[in-house]
């Protein structure tokens, strides 16, 4: 580390805080770390030109030149540094979910939203269960209102179909045509949402049976005129489809069109291709992302479109085996730590855009870690970027990535709204 602050010229302490380790920690090979500075560094590698290099970086060519006190034609050995001036920041909305256990929201989970929330638009507490008879069930909120107030965060109250920590398809069906019992909800959200200050209604209902497509977006018509009356948002999750006609549990009741004519904007949950029951991947490879997040514009404004983004990672006991051992989620901390401990190298695949390795553990069983880093986050936000998407929303706080808002604020100015 202390070699890095000389290469940068910044100090061996503020490169360790800005990715929350010691001086003294060993670096992993393969870890990727921010460097808290301004702009950034570019090594010229053989065969590179200034031409070829502003190209590839969507710079401007007589700006860079200019910024690095050289000639545009002027040719560049191998290993030459040119600095790379920081990008303008452009306008995105932040979201956190954040999910209590239990009666009371753990210290960690205060001192988490605390950290998160000054780089937040929308802080959501996950969820609010609606019962059978059209009531809810509220989540231990503790000081997250007060939190909120201070650092100027709308609160998300997240409504779920969630029944004995299950979506419900049941539970969907029977509120979505019971007339009676989802007036009775629509009321409840309302005097819940007062009570409690939240200023944006959001609908996470998933798992419906495909034949109440249609019931939900009715559904969905008449909770946003009524919540809309009242001067709050609404909003909803979607899970990643890529065309309108993808069957599944998952997805054949989610309208993309639909939600984004009645929702004021909408989260596409643009994560869980590697998940704990299945088969060791990335989490969010980027190429699946870009389908998900393509097809979506292609239905509705990208500006009512928040993307999804895992704050953490999975470790898989190899081999895996389906039905077999889940695997278990790590924070991007963690992982690292992991890496550090066994003494692995971090390799990243390209294509994925994610970080990965692989580790034997005391006794003596291989695994396989895939998290994400300073790298994969920074393909997220020049994606969402291109799309001109409305921001990024995260599952969930609680996980250690300070690199995540660190180049979050590099990247935006995030937008306040309460």
């Amino acid at each position: 580390m202390y070699r890095l602050s000389q290469v940068y010229g910044v100090s061996a302490d503020a490169i360790a805080d800005a990715n929350e380790m010691t001086p003294s920690q060993s670096l992993v090979i393969g870890q990727a770390l921010v460097i808290p500075i301004a702009g950034s560094y570019y090594w010229v590698q053989s065969g590179e030109s200034l031409y070829l290099i502003a190209n590839k970086l969507g710079l401007d060519l007589q700006n860079l030149a200019k910024m690095n006190g050289i000639t545009v034609y002027q040719p560049l050995p191998a290993g030459f540094r040119l600095y790379i001036p920081p990008t303008p920041r452009t306008q995105a909305e932040v979201n956190a979910y954040l999910e209590p256990r239990g009666t009371d929201v753990a210290p960690n989970l205060i001192q988490s939203a605390k950290e998160a929330a000054p780089h937040l638009t929308y802080l959501a507490p996950f969820s609010f269960r609606i019962k059978r008879d059209g009531t809810l069930q509220v989540p231990p909120l503790d000081d997250l209102g007060a939190i909120a107030k201070q650092y100027n965060v709308t609160l998300m109250m997240v409504v779920t179909n969630l029944e004995n920590d299950q979506f419900s398809a049941e539970l969907g069906h029977l509120f979505l045509t019971d007339e009676a019992i989802q007036n009775r909800l629509l009321q409840t959200i309302q005097t819940t949402a007062r009570q409690y200050g939240f200023r944006d209604i959001h609908f996470d209902i998933e798992h419906l049976y495909p034949d109440d497509r249609d019931a939900y977006t009715r559904f969905l018509r008449k909770a946003a005129d009524q919540i809309h009356q009242q001067g709050y948002l609404m909003s909803t999750a979607l899970a990643p489809k890529t065309s309108a006609a993808q069957a599944g549990e998952w997805y054949s009741a989610h309208d993309y069109r639909a939600h984004g004519q009645i929702a004021d904007f909408v989260v596409i949950m643009t994560y869980e291709w590697g998940y704990s029951g299945g088969p060791p991947m990335a989490v969010s490879p980027i190429g699946p992302v870009r389908k998900v997040l393509e097809y979506a514009i292609s239905e509705m404004p990208a500006s009512k479109i928040m993307m999804g983004q895992n704050l953490y990672g999975y470790d898989w006991t190899l081999p895996f085996v389906k039905g077999g051992e889940f695997a278990k989620a790590v924070s991007p901390q963690a992982a690292i730590q992991l890496a550090r401990r066994f003494n692995s190298q971090i390799l990243y695949d390209h294509k994925a855009q994610a970080p990965h390795f692989n580790y034997w553990d005391d006794n003596g069983k291989e695994h396989t870690v895939w998290f994400e880093d300073a790298r994969s986050i920074q393909a997220k936000f020049r994606l969402l970027k291109e799309l001109g998407l409305r921001g990024i929303s995260y599952w969930k706080l609680g996980l250690k990535f300070p690199q995540n808002w660190l180049l979050l604020e590099d990247h935006f100015n995030v937008v306040k709204r309460a």
